[in-house]
């Protein structure tokens, strides 16, 4: 009896180890290759604006409430609060004890990439890196450059707030492992309008408009079947439009209305920009006219969805 004991011990242990060194495997922190370094070039301030305005990084990073120049300021702070724990964006000015300011390009290029800290850590997936694992990475260049001439601030964030096993980064390589990818979510077919290609690449790289846009798995994934069709929001109240063609979404909006809406914040119905819709739209803004007509020719050929949330709502896209 105490020898078959001693096997099942034995079998137990030897599972075990052989569970934790695959565990350990598959979930090692993957960074990009030199080649993909080199070929982002030393990156341009001038052209790096442009990105910076694309991803949005003052709607999270900017203290809460900044206007103006202080939206420049990317102290951070911003608590988004979701089903998983509530997370804090931190400071990426350049500061160099308190933000990125001691960062090197690989450092910054893997963080937006991979999704991997200096340190190589996981970052959480609050940090849209699944999106902007589709950019380009002379566009990383680029909007590295222009972030290294804001102003740095100094102060740290709070940190997070989660249970375990949300605690431990270490498994979010699983999580990686199912969603972190940097093909295009639509296939489009030959001979697409350069035009379209170039909103797709805006909308589902540094734009990272499926984020908020798109329902979400219980593991917290963006749903691709539904993508762009709207959701509940990551904070739990109120829901984020559908802004596809399908029932109710967009689809009575023109091109032209799209492109405007993006530029003004006024829908084809004399409505605003509401919610958290008025600090990306400021961001649009931003953008050249081209840039914005791009985002509408690929919203209006990206395949219609019905409504991604459960309760009928209306379909101002700032809602």
């Amino acid at each position: 009896m105490r020898r078959v004991l001693s096997k099942v011990v034995a079998g137990a242990v030897v599972l075990a180890i052989a569970g934790a060194a695959a565990f350990w495997f598959l979930t090692e922190p993957e960074r990009l290759r030199e080649t993909d370094l080199a070929e982002a070039g030393s990156g341009d301030a001038a052209r790096g604006e442009r990105i910076f305005w694309a991803g949005g990084c003052t709607s999270c990073h900017a203290r809460p409430g900044s206007q103006g120049d202080a939206r420049l300021q990317l102290a951070g702070g911003l608590e988004l609060k979701t089903p998983f724990g509530a997370f804090v964006a931190p400071n990426i000015s350049p500061d160099p004890k308190d933000g990125i300011g001691n960062w090197s390009f690989p450092d910054f290029a893997n963080a937006m990439l991979k999704g991997v800290s200096p340190s190589g850590h996981h970052y959480y997936p609050a940090f849209p890196y699944a999106s902007y694992a589709r950019m380009a990475p002379s566009d990383v260049a680029d909007l590295f450059a222009f972030m290294k001439t804001l102003p740095a601030v100094s102060g740290q964030t709070a940190h997070h707030t989660l249970s375990f096993p949300l605690t431990v980064r270490r498994g979010i390589g699983l999580w990686k492992r199912l969603y972190l990818g940097s093909d295009p979510v639509i296939a489009l077919p030959d001979g697409t309008p350069e035009n379209v290609l170039h909103g797709r690449y805006l909308v589902e790289g540094p734009g990272h408009c499926g984020e908020c846009h798109t329902p979400r798995d219980f593991l917290g994934g963006t749903r691709k079947d539904q993508w762009l069709a709207g959701a509940v929001a990551a904070e739990g109240k109120g829901t984020v439009s559908n802004i596809t063609s399908g029932e109710g979404g967009i689809g009575s909006w023109s091109e032209g209305d799209i492109a405007y809406y993006l530029e003004t914040g006024f829908t084809p119905d004399f409505d605003s920009v509401g919610g958290s819709m008025v600090e990306v739209q400021k961001n649009m803004a931003r953008l050249t006219a081209d840039d914005r007509a791009a985002i509408a020719a690929y919203l209006k050929a990206a395949p219609p969805r019905p409504n991604g949330y459960p309760a009928p709502q209306t379909t101002g896209a700032g809602q």
